[in-house]
């Protein structure tokens, strides 16, 4: 009977990850342990937790946010299953990922650094979703407890508020105003939210509150949201730095068709989830 379950602690820019290769009863035993596990105190610790498996064609990623919802898709950790499937030799030369929001593909371009193609990005408002009378919800306002805000809405497979804002309000704003806007009824599905100031033609610098996660220091779908909107309303020209919190990702986008981001992926740990722990949560010693 087994009594341990192997995991990998990785990070990208920060946005730390517990990886874990499902085996069949794996992901239906811990997913429903996601917040647990991701408890920086009681767990593991981490923003999420992926279960990587073979699919048709490659492999496949589900990903659960550490309140312990299910994402439709993450940059930073779809970068995190690449390099923890290209450094165990698993898969030699370009990888395809399935995901819920549709399959990537993942191309390394250095040691630890990964090119992703992260698919078109989607301004279509009942496709995003974001309740909206407009077809495409940009430069539209939201009024959030009293007060009108300019957002942006896209999405990268999963649903993106961009607010462009000053240097001096950004850090401030993100767990203020980040969580009343991800809860907000414009956004039936909940959304990431990015506090965005354009530093110049080509670097912007982003702070995230993500859906499900809270303040991270670094989002993949979130630094290409924030960069397909830059680019479509004349702001910024690819290829685009976004600096997070973490470090620094690459996007590139022409203004049409697929959006690619290039970062890095960095393995912290391996170690095995005790029998014990998972009884000990599952009765309640938590």
């Amino acid at each position: 009977m087994e009594t341990e379950t192997d995991f990998v602690k990785m990070h990208g820019l920060g946005n730390d990850f517990i990886i874990v290769m499902d085996e069949g009863e794996k992901l239906k035993e811990l997913a429903r342990y996601a917040r647990q596990l991701c408890d920086r105190r009681f767990g593991i610790g981490a923003d999420g937790l992926v279960f990587c498996s073979r699919g048709p064609g490659g492999y496949q990623m589900r990903i659960f946010n550490s309140d312990g919802s299910e994402a439709e898709m993450c940059g930073n950790a779809i970068r995190c299953v690449a390099h923890y499937l290209y450094s165990r030799h698993l898969v030699i030369g370009d990888l395809l990922i399935s995901t819920k929001a549709g399959v990537k593909k993942i191309t390394p371009v250095g040691p630890g650094s990964y090119q992703v193609n992260m698919g078109e990005p989607i301004w279509n408002s009942a496709l995003i979703p974001v309740n909206c009378e407009r077809n495409e919800c940009l430069q539209q306002t939201i009024n959030v407890e009293g007060t009108d805000y300019i957002i942006h809405a896209v999405s990268m497979g999963n649903p993106h508020c961009i607010l462009f804002v000053s240097g001096t309000s950004r850090p401030d704003c993100v767990t203020t105003l980040g969580p009343l806007i991800e809860n907000h009824p414009m956004f039936p599905q909940k959304t990431n939210v990015e506090f965005v100031k354009v530093e110049s033609e080509h670097k912007l610098l982003v702070d995230v509150w993500e859906r499900g996660a809270g303040r991270t220091l670094a989002c993949g779908t979130g630094a290409c949201a924030s960069a397909v909107v830059a680019i479509r309303l004349g702001l910024c020209t690819s290829p685009v730095t976004v600096q997070l919190p973490g470090g620094q990702l690459v996007i590139e986008w022409a203004g049409e068709g697929p959006v690619f981001m290039t970062g890095p992926a960095v393995e912290v740990m391996t170690g095995k989830i005790s029998r014990e722990y998972r009884q000990s949560i599952s009765s309640g010693v938590y």
